[in-house]
């Protein structure tokens, strides 16, 4: 549209250098320095025949600012310069303060309706280092096509078109044995699969290691995983780096008065956020990564894997288990599900789980979170596939017992140590385990009831909780194992040994700020603002101090589709009389993941604080015990049953009849709010002032995108 717009302007500027205020100074290389804040601007003549302004920049230097904010005013031309002046009050019209960024090229077109004598401020700090070459007014603005915006245009299309009430998607049949639709979901997870393929080989190529250190402060070494590798290649469970004498004898190195002392000292290095103790660095990050990802390719090729490589690759893992997981969940409580009301549900998890958090924050942090989502989908995806009636490879694979479905042993040992490993990197998803207990109830009552009646022998019957638990063992053995010869204990990680913003040995959470903090979990309202990214981060208060990272809102704001969990436990009902078991535990084990997302987020409110990554704990519960009051809404042939003794659903198999006006409706509610959520979650990564913000890690990026709402 500024194409068009601008297609009349005269493109004259007043003069190739422009007027500068006393407040900036231009350097040897060509660039400018604010010396007076108060006078610090640039002047051209504009003659209004276009509405925007372009910067002249030059390659920032290292001491230069890569974003600059900058503010254009006008004044007739008759107008005698205010020399000197503290603000332009001479100034007939002024626009907002906008920033630029030299590397966006797009962004250096300034919104400046007006004519006159154009003064663009920079408002910037004294000492500013500005790689400012020149401003000049009535230019054309170029025309962009940019591949990200058109591929996002074409995303929504794709969307609006497979999920429309009337979308064909709507008349097929989910079929899990199907050879074209499990081709239709390689399709879907190849794009998803070659973007992480890029990046991995990305930063196995370009990316180095990361320490950050400023004088008479800490050492920020962002590879904890990388020297967590080289210490076990080596046979050490403690860090190779660097202990100050000063710091070892410290009579109590966790008080931060006493680590600011040793920093105002000199003292070098003390790291942020390692644990510290007996005089020996640690990681409190869980160990099984580095095992697994770190420790090989440091081996191979003598390098440091980055975070964010790992990152990458373990959250594509977690996304293609989750959503194995999702269409088995599908299949099982919606048999005749469509492939439409599917697609929502497989947007539906990732999104709801906070996925998108842990993809755009990818340093140590996310690694084991995004490792404990992998496991933890393939471990329920495989105990969700136990009780299966494909024939065994050896009749000795399947366990029985009489009144209950039969069971594949190798799956659930295998998901067994899937979940276990969780103790190996974030230890709270080991409470997943708990989610077997309904989902194995009806194997479980069978077992009593079996052994009761002595229709079976004991060393039958406990073959299979002999599999699960001697499964869970062989990875939870040598990691009690490593915490007892790290730190004494066999449950101590080392979290109580982290130097960080206050003295964990002695710091315990205060009781007033745990149900603030689960409110803000679950229910912390959004704000928006009128300008890109138009969302704002919301602010937390507390009663007492306790740690907090800013948010833009609560899970179930972010995601209101969410609020359907709490309609599991009331969308299977058997006869009240019925004295049989149920044939399938799963709807329990999805009322079961309700309440375990309740109580983790309580916990995390207790033991951790208020952290945006924290929810990645218990949002995946949540995003579950929804999936069957999601079909409800959606009015999929089979969602309202899961037991054997139930009414069927009244359009199970057959063909199907029009779709109700009410059906149309409740489905255009459902994707108006995907797409809310959807939205929400790219708008969140662009908000300013959230940790690891892409105004300042990638300028150019944030500013690209800026310059498609600005222009």
């Amino acid at each position: 549209m500024t194409f068009w717009r601008t297609l009349g302007a005269s493109t004259d500027s007043a003069s190739y250098e422009n007027t500068l205020g006393p407040g900036l100074k231009r350097t040897d290389t060509g660039m400018l320095r604010v010396s007076d804040p108060t006078d610090a601007w640039l002047e051209v003549k504009a003659d209004g025949t276009s509405d925007y302004a372009r910067v002249d920049t030059l390659t920032p230097k290292q001491d230069a600012l890569h974003v600059i904010h900058l503010r254009a005013t006008f004044r007739d031309a008759s107008t005698p310069r205010s020399q000197g002046s503290a603000s332009p009050n001479t100034a007939e019209s002024t626009a907002a303060t906008q920033s630029v960024a030299p590397r966006s090229p797009r962004s250096l077109y300034l919104y400046a309706p007006g004519s006159g004598v154009m003064r663009v401020w920079v408002e910037e700090a004294k000492g500013s280092v500005v790689p400012i070459q020149a401003v000049r007014a009535n230019v054309r603005v170029p025309f962009s096509f940019s591949v990200t915006r058109v591929a996002l245009m074409a995303g929504a299309l794709l969307l609006v078109m497979a999920w429309r009430p009337g979308s064909r998607l709507w008349r097929i049949p989910l079929d899990t044995s199907s050879l074209r639709q499990r081709c239709a979901f390689a399709a879907l997870a190849a794009p998803f699969a070659a973007v992480t393929a890029v990046n991995v080989v990305w930063q196995m190529r370009y990316a180095v290691p990361l320490s950050f250190h400023t004088p008479g402060g800490y050492t920020y070494d962002i590879d904890q995983y990388g020297h967590l590798a080289d210490a076990l290649l080596h046979g050490r469970v403690s860090l190779d780096l660097i202990v100050p004498d000063a710091l070892a004898k410290a009579a109590n190195p966790y008080d931060v008065g006493t680590r600011g002392r040793l920093l105002s000292e000199g003292v070098t290095p003390i790291y942020w956020d390692y644990a510290f103790h007996d005089g020996k660095w640690y990681s409190y990050f869980g160990v099984v990564p580095a095992v697994l990802l770190f420790a090989p390719y440091r081996a191979l090729t003598g390098g440091m894997l980055s975070s964010a490589a790992a990152v990458h690759l373990l959250m594509f893992l977690a996304l293609l288990f989750f959503w194995l997981l999702t269409v088995r969940v599908v299949a099982r409580i919606a048999p005749r599900a469509s492939l439409a009301a599917t697609s929502m549900a497989l947007a539906f998890v990732p999104l709801a789980g906070n996925f998108v958090y842990l993809v755009f924050r990818t340093n140590f942090y996310s690694v084991p979170f995004s490792a404990s989502l992998a496991f933890t989908a393939l471990g329920l995806w495989l105990w969700l596939g136990a009780q299966t009636t494909k024939r065994p490879l050896a009749p000795a694979d399947r366990w029985r017992m009489e009144g209950a479905p039969e069971l594949s042993l190798p799956r659930l040992g295998l998901g067994a140590a899937c979940i276990a490993l969780n103790f190996g990197c974030r230890p709270t998803f080991c409470l997943a385990a708990l989610l077997g207990i309904p989902l194995f109830w009806p194997q479980i009552a069978a077992l009593v009831a079996n052994l009761k009646a002595g229709r079976t022998g004991w060393a039958k019957a406990l073959r299979a909780p002999a599999v699960v638990v001697g499964a869970a063992l062989v990875p939870l053995v040598p990691l009690l194992a490593y915490n007892h010869a790290r730190f004494g204990s066999f449950l101590e990680f080392g979290n109580e040994y982290q130097l960080t913003v206050t003295d964990m040995t002695a710091f315990r959470q205060p009781a007033a700020d745990v149900l603030p903090v689960f409110g803000y979990y679950l229910f912390l309202p959004p704000r928006f603002t009128g300008s890109f990214p138009f969302v704002a981060l919301s602010p937390t208060p507390l009663p007492q101090w306790a740690f907090t990272e800013p948010l833009v809102g609560g899970l179930f704001t972010l995601c209101p589709l969410l609020l359907l969990a709490f309609a599991a436990p009331f969308l299977y009902r058997r006869g009240r009389r019925s004295v049989t078991p149920p044939v399938d535990g799963l709807p329990a084990m999805l009322t079961a993941a309700l309440v375990l997302g309740l109580a983790m987020a309580l916990f995390d409110g207790v033991s951790a604080g208020l952290g945006w990554r924290y929810m990645c704990d218990f949002g995946w519960l949540f995003a579950l015990a929804a999936l069957p009051g999601l079909l409800r809404v959606l009015d999929e042939p089979g969602a309202c049953v899961a037991v054997a003794d139930a009414r069927p659903c009244r359009r199970a198999g057959g063909t199907r009849p029009p779709v109700p006006a009410r059906v149309r409706a409740a489905r255009i509610a459902v994707f108006t709010l995907m797409c809310w959520t959807l939205l929400f979650c790219l708008l969140a990564c662009f908000t300013p002032g959230r940790q690891d913000q892409l105004l300042a890690t990638n300028p150019a990026f944030f500013h690209d995108v800026l310059s498609w709402f600005r222009l």
